[in-house]
Order: C-alpha cells, then structure tokens, then sequence
C-alpha cells in the first residue's frame, strides 16, 4: 500500500449483521483504487482505504447495489 492512501469513513444505514458488512465491503471493494473496506454493523461506519479519492456517487451506488443506504461520509 502507498503512503499516499486516501481512507475514507462513510455513513452506512440497514446493516446488521456479518452478511451485512461482507456485501457492503464486497461491493464498495469492487471500485477502481479500492485497497481495503472494513465495515462495521454496530455503528453503521464503513473506512475504505483507496489510492485516490473516490467519487462519492460511486461509493452510493455501490452501497445500494449491496441493498443499503449511505447516509454520507462520517
């Protein structure tokens, strides 16, 4: 990983569970310059690292692929 990662928290709503964040994590982790996702039900935070700054509608669209809803960066 470069020292010039970029991590990001984003605000996501409807998880609950391990399911939950493996198919947030899949989905967002799917976007170009993604290096890692680590999300987390119980507080709804999803910290991605990437390699550049990523397009907000990029990461809700992913996120409503997954079948939640970003509420927006933490």
């Amino acid at each position: 990983m470069s020292s010039e990662a970029v991590t990001t928290v984003y605000q996501v709503t409807g998880m609950t569970c391990g399911h939950c964040e493996g198919a947030v994590s899949e989905e967002i982790g799917a976007l170009d310059g993604v290096d890692s996702v680590k999300a987390v039900a119980s507080t709804g935070q999803v910290t991605v690292v990437s390699t550049a700054p990523l397009d907000d509608e990029a990461v809700r669209a992913a996120v409503d692929e997954a079948g939640y809803e970003l509420v927006g960066r933490a």
